[in-house]
């Protein structure tokens, strides 16, 4: 195969999609030319993937996460058509393409997966969408804005919600006294009060009181 040859999987069930990405990828500045592999559903794109030989790997595979599955194998979604082309062909490059945004989705596709390219389709342009595969080509990894800002954000919750800060905020909300946390908690008062901090930043009433954390924890579903 020459060099300038790129044979890309493109998986989405919406014909029009592949050939939108399929218009933009013939605009790349890198001199490739480029042959896709059209996929509609898990079936065809599993058939396909199982009927390919290793000797002819796919470069590059574009992966919608949201498919009809095909249950015969097993195969539920766009994230388990992922692992099988990864484990059949480590050297392809992943990009998963989805129209969620839900931190927990992504989040979890970046860790089951870690794939070269995590975008949400909502987030970008035909010229980002150009910008993200060149660099992907370029072996860099890329992840659209909306990816970065929401996992972001869930590892911040994460972080603040750790086992102590659970606690002090349920002691608080059963009306516990701030001098009589430390018996309860097993932390110092200046430990309590750092923590205080901490919640109070996070819920961005950094001058409230006690009742204000609890309204505020009572509004995230926290209490």
């Amino acid at each position: 195969m020459n060099k300038t040859d790129l044979h890309i999987l493109m998986i989405d069930d919406h014909p029009s999609m592949i050939e939108g990405y399929k218009s933009i990828l013939s605009f790349n500045d890198l001199g490739l030319r480029i042959t896709t592999t059209p996929a509609y559903n898990c079936e065809s794109a599993y058939n396909i993937i199982d009927s390919t030989p290793v000797f002819k790997a796919f470069d590059f595979a574009f992966v919608d996460l949201s498919l009809p599955p095909y249950l015969e194998k097993n195969i539920k979604s766009g994230e388990d058509l992922a692992l099988l082309i990864k484990n059949k062909f480590p050297n392809c490059k992943i990009v998963i393409l989805t129209s969620h945004a839900e931190a927990f989705i992504l989040d979890a596709i970046q860790k089951n997966i870690a794939p070269n390219g995590l975008l949400v389709k909502s987030d970008f342009t035909a010229d980002e969408f150009l910008l993200a595969f060149e660099k992907i080509y370029n072996n860099h990894f890329y992840t659209s804005r909306t990816v970065v800002e929401n996992i972001a954000e869930l590892h911040e919750k994460s972080a603040f919600l750790d086992e102590n800060n659970r606690k002090l905020i349920t002691l608080l909300a059963e009306g516990v006294k701030t001098k009589n946390l430390p018996q309860r908690m097993n932390l110092s008062i200046s430990a309590i009060d750092k923590r205080k901090a901490q919640i109070k930043h996070f819920f961005k009433i950094e001058k409230g009181s006690d009742e204000d954390i609890i309204r505020e924890a009572k509004k995230h579903g926290l209490i």
